[in-house]
């Protein structure tokens, strides 16, 4: 999955593939509750990037006995606060203060949980074939 940005150079490679191909994205919705609105969800998607929250990545299934590596990570490192994307969003936010306990230790497992995969996918991008 990548940005819009390079979307059609997705499109394009995915199409060529002789199977299905499968995007998942963080699309974000309504229901998120984002405070900037709606109208910027492309950009909260991008925040979610920056953070480590979600991660772009790939996984070429024609490459598998070639030697090259089928998996790649396209993400960076984060560069923005994890916590500063959570917070921007009301679904997160709300729950800090309605339960402000029990949510700091979620929103800390989040990012935790968030860290640990991102290093997970560094590993697989990282192994040789």
């Amino acid at each position: 999955i990548r940005l819009s940005l390079v979307g059609s150079e997705m499109c394009i490679r995915d199409r060529a593939y002789p199977g299905p191909s499968i995007v998942i994205a963080y699309c974000p919705c309504i229901n998120h509750g984002i405070k900037t609105g709606m109208g910027l969800s492309q950009m909260e998607a991008k925040h979610a990037v920056d953070c480590g929250y979600w991660a772009l990545y790939r996984y070429n299934p024609q490459l598998v006995g070639t030697g090259v590596n089928p998996f790649t990570l396209d993400s960076k490192e984060p560069t923005m606060s994890f916590r500063e994307f959570l917070m921007n969003e009301v679904r997160y936010a709300s729950l800090l203060k309605a339960f402000p306990d029990e949510a700091e230790g979620l929103l800390e497992k989040t990012e935790k949980d968030a860290m640990e995969r991102l290093a997970y996918y560094k590993k697989l991008a990282a192994e040789k074939e």
